[in-house]
């Protein structure tokens, strides 16, 4: 069982309390915590325990190694993240549209879209804030102004950010509502079979690896798929495919595709090049496989109602030149 409340003191830290079960006999303190607390890594969790934020009814523990015992009742304090506020940053934009509610941008692979831990500046948001001034300031939070939607840092392609609380409502509505059109272009390991079809599965934290998401059999969110062949690619072991969403989970495509037996080139969480024999394919495909720096997945076109004219906008973005060269020494 888990409660949590704020506590009352300035310091606004999260105080959660975790009570173990005859199930959770004997398990390390620190593992099972972090399994109690999906948010946070072991190693957090091991930190928080060191700086004597965790307690017993008896006391401060500080041992990671503490053999969990039924009906005990844990207090874990959790201090809040500090970081800097988002401070406008020159940082080059591909803008495809913009007005004076909304922006499309073409994001680059590489570029992450809101500050996070290890993350404080650099990000599309900093480049936003530069680009649009204050307009964009505080709309949908502090700490991702203007955001609504997210691509991996690694996941190329198109985005729409707002610039005022209307059309950040319009557009948030839009895709709680999966209303919108989001597709995307990845290249995959297998040529899916059949050629055209869905994938769906509820998405959620893996239950064996915390750092990933998976489909789960319990919990999680509802997800589906829509995926079909473009391009048979090297040999027939790989393929480009278009994906289009009908919801928006974390890691949806990479781990839906992953789950149907195609997980996309490049993919350093998902993917598993290492397990697959490469037959047939000449020295310099071989190579780009090996090399390709990211998963191969690219967000090529986006369309939506516009939040304040409710003009129907409908746009899309070319293969950015890595994927497109990858793709042309595959078809070879």
């Amino acid at each position: 069982m888990t409660s949590e409340f704020r506590d009352n003191s300035d310091d606004d830290d999260l105080l959660t309390l975790y009570s173990a079960t005859a199930e959770d006999a004997g398990q390390r303190l620190d593992k099972w915590l972090a399994s109690q607390m999906p948010d946070l890594s072991r190693s957090r969790v091991q930190a928080l325990l060191v700086a004597g934020q965790v307690s017993l009814a008896e006391g401060t523990i500080t041992d990671a190694s503490h053999k969990v015992k039924p009906g005990q009742v844990f207090s874990v304090r959790i201090p809040p993240d500090i970081a800097p506020d988002p401070e406008p940053q020159n940082i080059p934009l591909t803008v495809v549209y913009e007005d004076e509610h909304l922006i499309v941008v073409d994001k680059p692979a590489g570029l992450v879209v809101h500050p996070a831990a290890g993350h404080w500046d650099g990000t599309l948001v900093n480049a936003l804030l530069y680009h649009c001034g204050e307009s964009l300031s505080g709309i949908g939070g502090v700490r991702r102004p203007g955001i609504v939607h997210r691509l991996d840092q690694d996941t190329s392609g198109l985005l729409v950010a707002a610039k005022n609380d209307r059309a950040h409502q319009g557009l948030a509505e839009q895709f709680a509502a999966h209303s919108l059109q989001r597709a995307y272009r990845a290249v995959v390991w297998g040529v899916p079979s059949p050629t055209a079809g869905e994938i769906s599965g509820n998405i959620g934290r893996s239950p064996h690896n915390r750092k990933k998401m998976a489909v789960v059999s319990r919990g999680g969110k509802p997800a589906l798929t829509r995926y079909r062949l473009e391009q048979r690619l090297g040999a027939g072991q790989f393929a480009l495919i278009e994906c289009r969403l009908a919801t928006g989970r974390t890691h949806q495509i990479r781990v839906h595709m992953t789950t149907a037996g195609h997980p996309l080139v490049g993919d350093p969480v998902y993917g598993n090049p290492k397990l697959r024999r490469l037959t047939g394919l000449s020295e310099a495909q071989k190579t780009a496989v090996a090399d390709f720096p990211r998963q191969a997945l690219h967000a090529w076109q986006l369309g939506f109602i516009h939040p304040c004219t409710h003009e129907a906008m409908l746009f899309t973005s070319h293969l950015p030149s890595d994927m497109a060269s990858f793709i042309t020494v595959l078809d070879c």
